[in-house]
């Protein structure tokens, strides 16, 4: 199996300024990321970003870099210009790792990337529930699967609903009643990944805020890995960083 890690790292965040950049043990976070994917055993790890300062530290450790232009809308946009940029075949599949995750797990990395396939061009992961709060908070990301592991759903909302589960209580999940997580990892075919930028944005996607549904929307099919390793958190605010930075100097990733 063949594929290619692709990076998308910008300067500008509102909440952590220079995020990418950020020292963790001696090392910018992005550079950590790309470490990180290397590990998964992709053909080649690079990183897409508009910033020279962004390009210089990769450089200086020796990671790929192809500078994109600054106007992309998302992180799935700027990888599709470095795909082609450098050259992909079309059934190359190419992993968007997002920039913020030092401590992604590279074995999940290489599953996702797996699933993709000449009936499946795009695939990503998912991880079982636990907690009732969890299941009810919009801010985690509910998918719903077929019979083949495909994606039928995305959702802010607690799918699936257990109808008589939750009419019995709402303090816990009921038993053998399974929710997905998902998990913002995504594999794509270079043929599909150079066709997803035109696809119109979708209702559905416009009303969740949620970018994979315009590809349900379309009629294309998303294939999830399953994982029942709960994956680390990315870094959004100081209070992550420093709890990444503390799990590195440990050892524990």
């Amino acid at each position: 199996m063949s594929f290619t890690v692709i990076i998308p790292a910008r300067l500008a965040a509102t909440r952590l300024p220079n995020k990418p950049l950020a020292d963790i043990g001696g090392k910018p976070m992005v550079v950590r990321v790309a470490e990180r994917a290397a590990l998964s055993g992709a053909r080649r790890v690079l990183v897409a970003t508009d910033h020279q300062d962004i390009a210089a530290a990769c450089r200086q450790s020796g990671i790929e870099v192809q500078l994109t232009r600054a106007d992309h809308p998302s992180g799935t946009d700027r990888i599709a210009e470095a795909a082609a940029a450098i050259g992909l075949p079309d059934d190359e599949t190419v992993v968007n790792v997002q920039g913020d995750e030092p401590l992604l797990d590279p074995d999940l990395i290489r599953a996702t990337a797996a699933l993709v396939g000449p009936q499946v061009p795009m695939s990503t992961a998912a991880h079982p529930l636990h907690e009732m709060a969890d299941v009810l908070n919009p801010n985690v990301v509910k998918v719903v699967l077929d019979s083949q592991s495909r994606a039928l759903y995305f959702s802010r909302a607690a799918i699936p609903w257990h109808r008589d589960g939750y009419a019995r209580s709402m303090e816990q999940l009921p038993p053998g009643h399974v929710v997905l997580r998902h998990i913002g990892l995504y594999a794509f075919s270079h043929r599909f990944l150079r066709a997803y930028p035109q696809l119109p944005p979708s209702p559905l996607e416009q009303v969740e805020a949620l970018e994979q549904l315009r590809v349900l929307w379309h009629g294309h099919s998303i294939a999830v890995h399953v994982t029942d390793r709960v994956p680390h958190a990315g870094v959004d605010t100081i209070e992550d960083l420093e709890r990444v930075r503390r799990i590195i100097s440990a050892g524990m990733a």
